[in-house]
Order: C-alpha cells, then sequence, then structure tokens
C-alpha cells in the first residue's frame, strides 16, 4: 500500500482523499515533464528513495531490486502518457484551487492540520507535497510565515527538506529531510569520513547506517536551525534581488549556468543570515551539517569558508567565520547586482555573458572570495 493510501485511509475523509489524489496527480505530472534533467546517477537515487517512501518502507529496509525495476518501468511508462497533460484544481470544501497558488489553498487547510506545498526548483520546475502541520508561526510585519511539516501524504520526486512558499512563507519538511540526510548516511557509512561529517557521525552514532532510526528525531531537530536560517537568508536576499533575479533566471538555458547562478543568491543568504545566526544561538551541530553539505558551486565561489570553519574548530569562537561572513555579502552582494545588470543589457541573450563572469577559473572573474 502507499503512502498517500495509507494516510487517506486511516483519515477515513473523503475530502482529504480527494485533495491527496488530485495532489499527487500533479506531482505525476511535474515529474513527467522535468525528471529528465536530472543526471543519471542522481535521478537513479531519487527514484529508489521516492519508491521506499510509495511503499512505505522502514529506511534500512532491503529493496528488491526486480520489483523496484519493475516499479521504475511502470512509472516511466505513466510519465509519457502524462507528460502534455495539465496540472488540475485542487478541490477542498466544495471549491477548486489554482494548484499553484499555495496561499489560497493554505488559508483554507491549515486549521484542519494540513499544510500544501507548490515551490519551485529553479524558474520552471514545480514541486507539490501535502502533508500534517506540525507548526505553525504567523508573525507580524514583514517576517516570513513558517510552516513545520511531518508526515506526507503526496510529493514530487524532487523533495527538498525546505522551500520558500509564494511571497513569504517559509516550509520546513521534517520527512523529506529525514529522507535526504539518509541517502547521506548510507554513503558516508560505506567510506572513511572527516571533518563536519565526522562531527555529526560520532555526535548521533551514525558509523553505522542502522543506527540512523534511533538517532532521526534528534539529527532532526539538530540539524532544522540550519534549514530554517537558510529560507529567511532566502527571504531576505528576495528583498535585494527580486523580482529582477526570476527573469535572469529564465534566460539561463544551461543547468550548468543555472546552477552557478544559484550558487550566488544561496552564498549570498547564507553568509549574511544562516551563518552568523548559528553562530549567534550556539548551534554547534547545525553548523557542522552545514559545512558537511558545502560542496559544489558554493565551496568554489566563496574557498575563504573552510578555514574559517577550521577555525572555529580550533575554539576561536567564530570570528574568522563573522569576518568571511561579514565581507562576503558585499562580494557577492556585488556579484549579484552586476548579474543583474547584465540581464537589463542583454534581456533573454544575457546567458552567455553571465556565464562568462562566473567562470571561476578565469582569474580575470574574480568570482571566488579568498578572504580579506
Amino acid at each position: 500500500m502507499s503512502a498517500p493510501a495509507q494516510a487517506t485511509g486511516a483519515g477515513g475523509d473523503a475530502g482529504l482523499g480527494a485533495l491527496v489524489r488530485a495532489v499527487q496527480a500533479n506531482a505525476h505530472i511535474a515529474d513527467a515533464r522535468h525528471a529528465a534533467d536530472l543526471p543519471l546517477c542522481i535521478f537513479l537515487l531519487q527514484m529508489r528513495e521516492y519508491y521506499r517512501w510509495e511503499q512505505g518502507l522502514d529506511f534500512d529496509a532491503p529493496i528488491d531490486r526486480a520489483l523496484l525495476g519493475r516499479w521504475l518501468a511502470e512509472r516511466e511508462h505513466q510519465w509519457k502518457d502524462l507528460e502534455s497533460q495539465p496540472y488540475s484544481p485542487l478541490p477542498w470544501a466544495g471549491r477548486h484551487f489554482d494548484p499553484l497558488d499555495a496561499d489560497a489553498l493554505n488559508a483554507e487547510l491549515l486549521p484542519h492540520g494540513w499544510a500544501y506545498v507548490a515551490a519551485w526548483d529553479g524558474a520552471q520546475r514545480p514541486l507539490f507535497a501535502l502533508a500534517a502541520l506540525q507548526r505553525e508561526e504567523s508573525p507580524a510585519g514583514a517576517a516570513p510565515a513558517l510552516l513545520e511539516c511531518g508526515d506526507e501524504l503526496a510529493r514530487s520526486l524532487l523533495a527538498p527538506p525546505a522551500a520558500l512558499v509564494g511571497a513569504r512563507t517559509i516550509v520546513l519538511r521534517r520527512e523529506a529531510l529525514a529522507r535526504w540526510l539518509w541517502e547521506r548516511v548510507e554513503i558516508v557509512a560505506q567510506r572513511p569520513v572527516h571533518g563536519p561529517w565526522l562531527a555529526l557521525v560520532e555526535a548521533f552514532g551514525l558509523h553505522d547506517a542502522r543506527r540512523f532510526a534511533a538517532a532521526k528525531t534528534e539529527l532532526i531537530e539538530a540539524l532544522m536551525p540550519m534549514l530554517e536560517w537558510h529560507e529567511r537568508g532566502e527571504h531576505r536576499a528576495a528583498q535585494r534581488l527580486e523580482p529582477g533575479w526570476s527573469a535572469l533566471r529564465l534566460a539561463l538555458r544551461q543547468r550548468p549556468a543555472d546552477a552557478k547562478v544559484r550558487a550566488v543568491r544561496d552564498l549570498l543568504a547564507d553568509l549574511e543570515t544562516t551563518l552568523p545566526m548559528l553562530l549567534e544561538h550556539h548551534a554547534t551541530m547545525a553548523l557542522h551539517g552545514w559545512f558537511a553539505l558545502l560542496d559544489g558551486w558554493r565551496e568554489r565561489f566563496c574557498p575563504a569558508l573552510r578555514p574559517a570553519y577550521a577555525a572555529w574548530c580550533d575554539g576561536d569562537e567564530g570570528r574568522a567565520l563573522r569576518r568571511v561572513a561579514h565581507d562576503g555579502v558585499e562580494h557577492f552582494a556585488a556579484l549579484a547586482d552586476e548579474l543583474l545588470a547584465l540581464h537589463r543589457r542583454d534581456g533573454s541573450e544575457a546567458g552567455t555573458a553571465i556565464s562568462a563572469r562566473l567562470d571561476v577559473d578565469d582569474p580575470a572573474s574574480r568570482v571566488a572570495f579568498t578572504g580579506r
């Protein structure tokens, strides 16, 4: 029995069941359109964990490869029929809601203990989910609202553990975070670890992947501040960069260029908000977690971060990290302004100039922040 079927049956709520089926149908359509965009190795890893979720399997339950292979073939066949289908309106309480308007549907759902997610991976790929609501914060003023979710009844293949939904709502997904961490724990358990990963492995006893189920709740609690402060940083960065930034990303026709542009905004969010707040709140495990996940273009664009992390581990109380964060914000804010100016100049043809500006291997580009 699939995860959505289990949840619907347990609730006995026909209205909820119809909503779950509609959200899942739209999630399948989004996957049909965009799953092929993923590199093959990442696609196969995500599909394996998606199968585990859909079948309601425990994290460490063995997976029958033959059954997985048949499921994968059936899903890809299903996608061929869905790729050209439009997204369907979502039924709830006698009304139908736009599947991309999470704010409108959540205004009706939240009082009943459910939360709907309609977020974006990049400028063109929507992600959908429906989950049990565990915590809600609705602060006054311009601060973003926060929804913390638990068990997921419907979801897309790609399930980021945190997202900025709509104009001002942060969604934290505990189940998605657990699955995201499990993928990494499985990998880490098979090889020697060092640095920030070693700190997490030793703190939570993750030398053996079978320990994950016992440590899962504590691990999620320790790392949740990392996700929350990053999304608060994203919200803050959006006040500086939008609406031009989304239009800029639409002009990028190649995934590598989009990944670089995303790294610039991520660094701006983390240097301005995430890292300073984790230091201020003494969120030690969350800081180790952030550095354990520092890789790719973010690491290449900001090589000053690793030495500052080493200094923090050696007892400098975060002085080097605060300095890198303060000076790095100025660097990446100026870089983001340059990219926006290129887009204003070249419009939909700005991709080539933006890619050239973010060529980290060209010394003249001065993309990387090495510290001051």
